[in-house]
């Protein structure tokens, strides 16, 4: 047996508990639920699932090593990551989309609506092009597989998998939630000044992963 049904329990259990720990990536499901509602809320989530799915593969394979034991590889990661981060958030702080926007599901300062494949490409790179994501899975994942287990990679594999489709319904119901707020009066009046939150916010994470350390081997 791959993994033991009580530490598959505990497993489950605990990555819901991480889940619920807002991060960049709740930020991206939240903000884009509130300006776009239910379908660009799980266009994020499939977005943010397939960058998930991505970090769990390079793991799998080995490279995850590789990234975490090579400063040069770490520290180009880091930047692009960084920068994505800060570039949202600075485009978030400039936005200027008035109530009316908010109801039709325009995109704060694109002069148009946001399609799905839009949100869906930004929650992937919010998610893949973070590399502390695959340094958590090589972290937390391998505390779940029996030392007596032969064939770890599949293992590590499988558990990546239930990881992210463990995360959805918590992730379906953070897109739930904004959409109610969404369509509350206090929701139009505030969201200029929700952009501007979740700009900071968005800017403090890519500052925070730009100034971040590569873990020792």
């Amino acid at each position: 047996m791959l993994i033991e049904p009580a530490q598959l329990l505990l497993f489950v259990l605990a990555g819901w508990v991480l889940n619920l720990t807002p991060g960049p990536d709740v930020l991206y499901i939240v903000s884009r639920s509130l300006r776009g509602g239910r379908r660009a809320g799980f266009a994020a989530v499939a977005g943010i699932s397939a960058g998930c799915l991505v970090h769990v593969a390079l793991a799998s394979l080995g490279l995850g090593v590789l990234l975490a034991t090579s400063a040069s590889l770490f520290v180009a990661i880091k930047w692009i990551g960084a920068a994505y981060l800060l570039w949202v958030g600075v485009r978030l702080l400039r936005s200027t989309a008035a109530p009316a926007a908010l109801r039709e599901g325009i995109e704060p300062g694109a002069g148009g609506t946001a399609s799905w494949w839009q949100v869906f490409a930004g929650g992937f790179l919010t998610n893949v092009l973070n590399p502390k994501v695959v340094l958590f899975f090589l972290a937390f994942l391998p505390q779940f597989i029996a030392p007596s287990v032969q064939d770890k990679a599949l293992a590590f594999a499988l558990l990546g998998l239930v990881f992210t489709v463990n995360a959805l319904p918590v992730n379906a119901l953070y897109v739930l939630l904004a959409d109610r707020m969404r369509s509350s009066r206090w929701a139009a009046r505030g969201m200029q000044w929700l952009d501007k939150v979740a700009g900071v916010l968005f800017i403090g994470f890519g500052v925070r992963l730009a100034l971040s350390a590569r873990p020792m081997p």
